[in-house]
């Protein structure tokens, strides 16, 4: 139930995760996702490993999920000497449409072992009915 809004931005996106290590808040690095459908709720899960729960903005607009995070570098007494840095610092962010079907008041969040889940119901009027069909010509009745 996630839409994707343009090809090229996530071309863009991919480039600028390869071309760069670290973002900033102007250019945000990009945070790896997995999304499925468990029951009768979408859940999302992102990576940020080293990431505090208050360095996590989670924002709703709209249909627009936005997750920020900023990972700063730890601090170091004046007489350690860095010999080698790979893991990635700087602002994170993913942006996602939301379809109309999920109901985006209802989303909670977690945060386990470096991997951030939201999980987003669907909304009811999305789901299945039944509609019986009733007695007369042609009336019918919507239940659910």
């Amino acid at each position: 139930m996630l839409m994707r809004t343009d090809p090229f931005r996530e071309l863009d996106r991919l480039t600028q995760q390869l071309m760069t290590s670290s973002g900033t808040w102007s250019r945000p690095s990009t945070m790896p996702m997995d999304a499925y459908r468990e029951g009768d709720e979408y859940v999302i899960a992102l990576d940020l490993p080293g990431v505090s729960t208050d360095a996590i903005d989670i924002d709703v607009e709209r249909n627009m999920l936005t997750v920020k995070a900023e990972r700063r570098p730890a601090t170091k007494a004046d007489d350690v000497q860095m010999e080698l840095s790979e893991r990635p610092l700087g602002v994170f962010s993913r942006q996602l449409m939301l379809a109309d079907t999920l109901d985006t008041e209802h989303i909670t969040a977690d945060y386990d072992a470096g991997v951030l889940t939201l999980r987003i119901p669907i909304a009811e009027r999305a789901k299945p009915r039944k509609i019986a069909i009733g007695e007369g010509a042609g009336r019918k009745q919507i239940s659910g």
